[in-house]
């Protein structure tokens, strides 16, 4: 079995899109990834700006749910004022895919509330 039999990238790593990651938590509510652009040097790339993501877990019935976003922010402080609104849309943005999913599942059979559903 090779690397190509297991889905191995068969180029080599995007040299214009690098990024140096920095994990902060503050233990309870989640974390924020600070991914800050650098050259293929490793140096820091000052003409593209750092990116910030958050994660938290969300308990659901079946247990725990990891959500992840992007935090639209200019700075770390911006980003962790931020980090709230960001994560509760992403989780109702989940509960609206789970919503379609449902809709969907149910194949577009209506069975009036009362009524029986009968057969031609």
């Amino acid at each position: 079995m090779s690397l190509d039999d297991l889905g191995a990238p068969a180029e080599g790593m995007d040299l214009a899109n690098l990024y140096k990651q920095e994990n902060f938590t503050d233990l309870g509510l989640g974390t924020i990834q600070v991914l800050s652009p650098v050259t293929p040097d490793g140096l820091p790339d000052g003409t593209r700006q750092k990116l910030f993501m958050g994660t938290a877990q969300i308990m659901t019935a079946h247990g725990p749910l990891p959500v992840q976003c992007d935090i639209p922010a200019d700075n770390f402080r911006a980003a962790c004022e931020a980090f709230p609104d960001a994560i509760k849309a992403a989780v109702n943005n989940l509960v609206e895919q789970a919503k379609q999913i449902e809709r969907e599942r149910q194949g577009g059979i209506v069975i009036p509330r009362g009524g029986k559903l009968e057969l031609p």
